[in-house]
């Protein structure tokens, strides 16, 4: 064993079928680094186990309830690894909570190749997920499993129910621009709206539920080509549907029309909704970092970018 171990995770974006996905149709998740968007983790021999993070700080066992995926998988490391040497954790997270970016797979995932560096095992995607999906099922009950893998790997995925998981390549000349509202999401409410809509007006709603994954299809396909200007079409025909299904807010259409009304080649929510973040997708360099201060001075709680041409299908 090392004295020390370290750990990382990105965050990740859903760019296309949100809420779609819950019907199954496809979607589409990128990891996102952004600027700041890491989890990093270090452990030190001490004479108790004992975790640092924003949300709490003392004896691992004391941990409140809204960290028990944390000390489950913990606990998980300890028993699997037979690990008696107490240690000391320490979650350095920058990837916001409950705006629909993966912050508690992120924490699972670092935690997790942390104790992998450790103990000096190759934290392979298959290793670390076999234990994050345990964290991250404690975390959110029955996940789809997006984030995790999103999280885990280094390629954009493809994901719908009863298909499963398909990584693909993105290299396209565009930027990503994220924005936060500084509103948590509400992904449950929005869900639950969004299926109750559905139960009413089963073929309407099923008409927008459909039209969202023939866009995510027809996204994947202009990534794959290279085309940016037709994903920010369709980046703004989902936009529109979703608006229509309710799942927008008043800051996030604020933040979306600010985008588009300076350049954006196309701009949506991502994620639940009703809160948490928005994506815009610009040209080049230039114009993402320029759209990146606009959004800040139009009431953005923070922003990131990230080019769109650094992924590689492995």
């Amino acid at each position: 064993m090392k004295k020390n171990g370290h750990g990382y995770a990105s965050g990740k974006i859903i760019l296309m079928g949100e809420h779609s996905v819950v019907y199954g149709e496809p979607a589409i998740a990128l990891p996102f680094s952004g600027t700041g968007i890491q989890t990093t983790i270090s452990f030190h021999p001490v004479n108790e186990s004992w975790i640092e993070s924003s949300f709490f700080t003392g004896p691992i066992g004391q941990a409140p309830d809204s960290m028990n995926s944390v000390k489950v998988l913990i606990w998980q490391m300890i028993k699997q690894f037979k690990i008696q040497q107490p240690f000391y954790l320490k979650i350095d997270s920058t990837v916001p909570a409950e705006r629909g970016m993966g912050s508690s797979a992120a924490v699972a995932v670092s935690i997790t190749r942390a104790f992998f560096d450790l103990l000096d095992i190759p934290a392979t995607q298959a290793n670390v997920l076999y234990f994050v999906n345990q964290a991250e099922k404690i975390a959110h009950g029955n996940p789809s499993g997006i984030d995790a893998t999103t999280i885990s790997g280094v390629s954009p995925i493809l994901y719908q129910k009863r298909i499963g998981i398909e990584p693909f390549e993105l290299n396209m000349d565009a930027y990503l621009v994220v924005a936060d509202t500084g509103i948590k999401g509400q992904t449950r409410k929005a869900v639950k709206d969004v299926a109750t809509l559905m139960e009413k007006m089963p073929k309407k709603i099923g008409t927008h539920i459909h039209k969202l994954g023939s866009l995510t299809k027809q996204a994947r396909q202009a990534i794959l080509t290279n085309s940016p200007e037709r994903l920010g079409d369709y980046m703004n025909q989902a936009q529109h549907v979703l608006t229509t299904l309710g799942t927008s807010n008043q800051a996030l259409d604020h933040l979306i029309e600010t985008a588009l009304t300076h350049g954006a080649l196309g701009a949506k929510l991502t994620g639940g909704g009703r809160g948490g973040c928005m994506i815009a997708l610009a040209q080049d360099e230039v114009s993402a970092h320029r759209l990146q201060e606009t959004l800040l001075s139009a009431g953005a709680n923070n922003t990131w970018v990230e080019g769109l041409g650094a992924y590689a299908h492995v």
